[in-house]
């Protein structure tokens, strides 16, 4: 794997969690009103800290479709993203690599497809 995704600052990640996380629960986590911010890509939930980028949009959904398509429209974000044309797939899968080297994973979204 090339190291265009690799981030500027070191992070040290924790080892990815498989901990089963409710949509309910998940759309809670929208980093307002003490929540954590939690973005899911591909079922699989990140943890983005404090990252108000995320908050907008992406925070306490599985944004899948949106990042594989680009875009930010409230309509896009949801989890469904098999149905994408290959190019928007590579994109997700280039969204996927990038997360998953700056946010810890703490679980997946029940219910969610297996990668």
């Amino acid at each position: 794997m090339s190291g265009k995704f690799e981030p500027k600052v070191p992070v040290v990640l924790n080892p990815p969690k498989n901990d089963p996380i409710s949509p309910e629960y998940l759309a809670k986590c929208n980093g307002t009103d003490g929540n954590p911010c939690y973005v899911a890509i591909k079922g699989k939930v990140f943890d983005v800290g404090d990252k108000e980028a995320y908050q907008v949009v992406f925070a306490g959904h599985d944004a899948s479709r949106a990042l594989g398509m680009t875009s930010t429209k409230a309509e896009d974000v949801r989890p469904d993203w098999y149905d994408l044309e290959e190019k928007e797939k590579g994109v997700l899968n280039d969204w996927f690599t990038f997360f998953s080297k700056r946010y810890n994973i703490v679980g997946e979204v029940e219910g969610a497809k297996n990668l």
